[in-house]
């Protein structure tokens, strides 16, 4: 494989007319790129603020916070897939250890046929060593005793690993850590997300962060537009009208969780739109489609405040299709 790094334009790979450049890598066909959608709509704000993280870290690693649904992680990985960097990703839980980071000895397959025990390396090693870009999702989810293993690393020190015969790796040039959490590490005053815990305050001194709320109607109505074409503008804007309600109802005010514990992502939203042009022409495509999409794992109670939601927005085009059932 071709590991050499390489500079793109920004234009060349994302689109925009900024005369930037950006570091990346020449091979296209290691497995750990994320794979690219080709419909993605970049935010240029939000696309700002990671390639200058890529290109200067400064000893930094990137906390990116938000919403569930926002677009954390797929921001992340889209700008990955263009810069062909790989990514080694997992999605952090309480029950996490540095160890499922750093790596174990297991027993694995020899070419005899038999078994073997052997020190099998984890995201982090692999990421230090081949300069990928190490990313844990939901972080805010981790016991903060195990993440704070991670400061030396994070400073920029070799990682050490005494269960492999004393290994030390150095840190890559082209080696990034990304984190995402629906909260800043401080824990959820909130209430809206369960198992978030208050991280430790000298290993968040060890992050530049970031935050991203959900897209405008703007970008979400161009997201519509370049995925489901077809869809008709009307519908479209009422779709995202009631996206955005759903939201509002979620995140609730000044910091209080909302009435509703579900909300609608825009890769929610997305699925709802092309689940309603499948169905186009059956009775109440439209309802029978956010169903499918979003409000069958709603509880009951939740399920019928967003039908409701919806009638009111979409008025006589609901009721003629309810009429039509």
């Amino acid at each position: 494989m071709n590991h050499s790094m390489t500079v793109f334009t920004v234009k060349e790979r994302f689109g925009f007319d900024v005369d930037l450049r950006v570091l990346g890598y020449l091979d296209e066909t290691h497995p750990c790129i994320p794979k690219k959608d080709d419909n993605y709509l970049f935010r240029r704000e939000f696309l700002r603020d990671i390639l200058a993280f890529l290109a200067q870290p400064c000893s930094d690693a990137l906390y990116i916070s938000g919403p569930t649904g926002s677009g954390k992680t797929s921001g992340v990985t889209e700008v990955a897939a263009r810069l062909n960097w790989p990514a080694q990703q997992l999605c952090a839980h309480g029950r996490m250890e540095l160890s499922d980071l750093v790596g174990s000895i297991q027993l694995v397959a020899d070419r005899l046929g038999g078994t073997k025990t052997t020190f099998v390396h984890g995201p982090l090693a692999r990421a230090m060593k081949e300069g990928h870009i190490l990313l844990i999702n939901e972080v805010d989810l981790a016991d903060p005793a195990e993440l704070a293993g991670l400061n030396d690393v994070l400073e920029g020190r070799p990682l050490v690993i005494p269960q492999n015969e004393g290994e030390v790796i150095q840190p890559h040039e082209m080696f990034r850590v990304i984190v995402t959490g629906n909260s800043t590490g401080s824990g959820d005053s909130s209430g809206l997300y369960q198992g978030i815990q208050m991280q430790n305050l000298a290993a968040l001194d060890r992050y530049r962060f970031m935050r991203v709320g959900y897209a405008s109607e703007q970008e979400e109505s161009s997201i519509l537009d370049k995925a489901i074409p077809s869809l008709p503008d009307t519908i479209r804007s009422s779709m995202i009208k009631v996206a955005n309600e759903i939201r509002r109802l979620f995140l609730g005010e000044q910091g209080h969780a909302g009435t509703l514990s579900i909300t609608m992502s825009t890769r929610t939203l997305v699925r709802w739109a092309r689940l309603t042009q499948t169905f186009k022409g059956a009775p109440n495509a439209i309802g029978y489609a956010l169903d499918q999409a979003l409000t069958f794992r709603a509880s009951y109670e939740e399920r019928e405040a967003i039908l409701r939601i919806s009638k009111d927005v979409f008025g006589s085009s609901w009721r003629e299709e309810e009429q039509a059932a």
